[in-house]
């Protein structure tokens, strides 16, 4: 089955509900995490050229799956993989109010792999198909140090430093007080030449944020990201207005239009897109360009997502004029450091501050089906 220009078409789509087990939980403002759960998507072309796409879903990886499969899947089937933009509206259509949800989160997986395969049929990274400006190795930040004791604090501290950090993001939650006297301890601990970040994870009010962020300026923090609920839009001009520090978000965004707002009224200092959240390779790049085009910063969102979010990230860092930084997980997490054969985007492989990115085509990694087959949940 091939198009009237003989390129193969799409052969076969098909999903993989995954999780795993932290071997330590982490510890939000939010919640505790113990476990991860996410969903890899596969595409098959009619000559065998497979590509490769990971979907956020923090819980129930096995609805989106069979979303996936029952939804999305027959909208791709027969069709052309080159035509990435029109597909990802196809994709899109189901959905017949304001995009968002399940459905651009499992649209994001499928255009990751669309852009994979396109790589591979190119022989290229898909940093140069973007239009990459030569970017071999990226800046990355460590994320995160905990919400826990000062004991522990101390020693996560101590382990970025010796990994050869020049950047980390904590994490801090309520009470005010408390989260003061934190952000105080880690930045006695890591010094003041380290660049410093604290994500609240919406932990806040407007008025408690305001506290919270003069204090971080104060100790010479470098952003404040996600102070308050990210629908907050009001919220965020009035802090951008109060406060003297750098403001980010932009993880729960969906689309490039969730994005504008944020991003057009200055409220924001750095977009923090998740590729595997927002629509994927295509619509977070134009996340990116927008940053670009408002000189503001591009940092992408990776969270406790999986190698195949880790790779598009870092292809998307390689390529985006507004990149400033990457998100280097610190933890051990099988989703991430297991289902590919070669480790990506790895903190043990920190040089300089840096981070490789993957120089094979497409994503550059490659699915170790054995892991794959054993993190796969079992479905209803």
């Amino acid at each position: 089955m091939a198009s009237a220009s003989g390129a193969p078409r799409i052969a076969a789509v098909r999903s993989h509900p995954l999780r795993a087990t932290l071997a330590r939980a982490q510890r939000t403002a939010q919640a505790t995490w113990s476990d991860i759960e996410i969903a890899v998507v596969e595409i098959e072309l009619a000559d065998g050229t497979i590509g490769w796409g990971e979907c956020l879903a923090r819980r129930g990886a096995v609805a989106y799956a069979a979303f996936i499969d029952s939804v999305l899947a027959p909208l791709l089937v027969g069709e052309d993989p080159r035509d990435r933009r029109r597909l990802w509206n196809r994709l899109r259509a189901p959905l017949t109010g304001r995009s968002g949800g399940m459905l651009i989160e499992a649209v994001a997986g499928l255009d990751i792999a669309l852009w994979d395969i396109a790589g591979k049929r190119a022989g290229e990274p898909v940093a140069r198909l973007l239009g990459g400006i030569g970017r071999s190795h990226v800046d990355a930040y460590a994320s995160s140090i905990n919400w826990l004791d000062d004991d522990a604090v101390r020693a996560e501290v101590e382990a970025i430093r010796r990994c050869g950090f020049r950047q980390a993001k904590l994490k801090l939650g309520r009470p005010v007080p408390d989260a003061i006297r934190r952000a105080r301890l880690v930045r006695e601990l890591a010094g003041d030449a380290m660049v410093l970040g604290v994500d609240a994870n919406w932990a806040y009010d407007v008025d408690e944020a305001i506290q919270v962020g003069r204090a971080l300026a104060d100790l010479g923090y470098d952003f404040f990201e996600e102070p308050i609920r990210p629908e907050d839009r009001a919220g965020y001009r009035k802090l951008a207005r109060a406060l003297p520090i750098r403001l980010a978000a932009g993880e729960s965004d969906f689309t490039a239009g969730d994005a504008l707002e944020s991003i057009a009224d200055r409220s924001l200092g750095m977009i923090q897109p998740d590729v595997a959240r927002a629509g994927g390779i295509s619509e977070t790049w134009r996340i990116a360009e927008l940053a670009a085009i408002h000189h503001l910063r591009y940092a992408p969102h990776v969270g406790w997502s999986g190698a195949l979010c880790v790779a598009a990230s870092l292809q998307l860092a390689a390529a985006a004029e507004s990149f400033w930084s990457f998100e280097c997980m610190v933890y051990d997490n099988p989703l991430r450091q297991t289902l590919i054969t070669e480790p990506v985007g790895d903190y043990r492989g920190l040089a300089n501050g840096q981070v490789a990115v993957p120089t094979g085509p497409g994503l550059g990694v490659e699915i170790d089906r054995a892991v794959l087959a054993e993190l796969t949940l079992a479905r209803p």
